[in-house]
């Protein structure tokens, strides 16, 4: 394969995604979540330098522990000259924030640990209250734990209504959410969720809930791009499969002289989502964006990698289950339908 070149990218080249005001979101983004493997200071140290590589979007979450940190970074790299409006700044309302008086106070302190006048998208991270301890096994459950209520989950959206309204967020969305739950949504908010974050690479490519939110004009913003291959250990089973070491991705990551990570990337961005992949290494995460950039994917491609979809959930969410949940399907609404109230 050909040697990765250490030269950045120029922002302007990445492509990106319009909403409907206007707003341009770049469509790759580096991820924090740090999989309980690196420190706060080592993501944050991979946000500063991957904005002076080129990348202007940073996908956040309070519930990753590492905000203030962030913070920092971003301060540093405006203080060399990035400006404020150039980045694209998401963070996430954490499961154990769902009482309508905590949504604000959860914003407010992401937003001080971030150090920013406003976010670019808040996103509500699960659309259940159901926490979990750090570093939890995959049995562990809450005994506090809900199925989804729509009431609930519309008292958080006003919340975020009224953050938009006063000019603290730009856009709202959702992550973690199915077609029946969207439905609700999109049905009763007065400011529709601009995006959905939701697991998305070639072996789960969910193309009825992409079609579904692309229809409504919702950007899918998919994480685990790559196939989460650092994802925690209570979120794998045996059954899992490994996009990487797919035939087809290896055969046109060869063709074209590129890593396989590379082709699901581009892939990912030329199919119209938004990629989030994660890295504190220098050589990969500057390798991701570059993908996105330079490499180009023929049609044939895109329909071979169409073709190997193998509906495999990797972030199955186990340890969000309530006490009558039967199995983790039953947080995906695979029987079709939720209860409206």
């Amino acid at each position: 394969m050909s040697s990765l070149s250490s030269m950045g990218v120029d922002p302007s080249a990445v492509p990106y995604r319009s909403l409907a005001n206007g707003d341009r979101m770049p469509a790759i983004g580096l991820g924090t979540f740090g999989s309980d493997r690196y420190t706060a200071q080592d993501v944050a140290s991979a946000v500063s330098d991957a904005i002076a590589q080129g990348y202007r979007h940073i996908d956040c979450a309070a519930i990753y522990g590492n905000e203030p940190e962030i913070g920092q970074a971003l301060r540093a790299a405006m203080a060399t000259g990035v400006r404020r409006e150039d980045l694209w700044i998401t963070s996430k309302l954490w499961n154990d924030m769902h009482a309508p008086a905590d949504v604000i106070p959860a914003f407010e302190r992401s937003l001080r640990d971030l150090g920013l006048e406003y976010l670019d998208l808040y996103l509500i991270h699960w659309p259940f209250p159901n926490h979990h301890s750090k570093g939890c096994t995959v049995t562990a459950r809450s005994v506090e734990a809900k199925p989804y209520i729509h009431d609930a989950y519309m008292a958080i959206w006003r919340q975020l209504e009224g953050l938009v309204k006063r000019g603290l967020v730009r856009h709202i969305g959702c992550s973690n959410m199915t077609i029946p739950k969207l439905k609700l949504l999109l049905r009763d908010a007065t400011i529709p969720p601009a995006a959905n974050e939701m697991e998305l690479h070639p072996h789960f490519q969910q193309p009825g809930l992409f079609d579904f939110v692309t229809a409504n004009g919702i950007i899918p913003i998919g994480y685990s791009p790559l196939g989460s291959p650092s994802r925690p250990e209570r979120d794998r089973t045996a059954d899992d499969s490994v996009d990487l070491e797919d035939p087809v991705i290896v055969a046109i990551a060869e063709r074209l002289g590129i890593h396989a990570a590379q082709v699901c990337l581009a892939w990912a961005v030329q199919r119209g989502q938004v990629a989030i992949p994660f890295s504190v290494h220098r050589s990969k995460y500057l390798a991701n964006l570059q993908a996105v950039v330079t490499a180009r994917l023929t049609s044939a491609d895109m329909a071979a990698i169409a073709g190997i979809d193998r509906n495999c959930r990797l972030i199955k969410g186990q340890v969000f289950l309530w006490k009558d949940g039967q199995t983790w399907q039953d947080l995906w609404d695979e029987h079709g339908y939720v209860t409206p109230a």
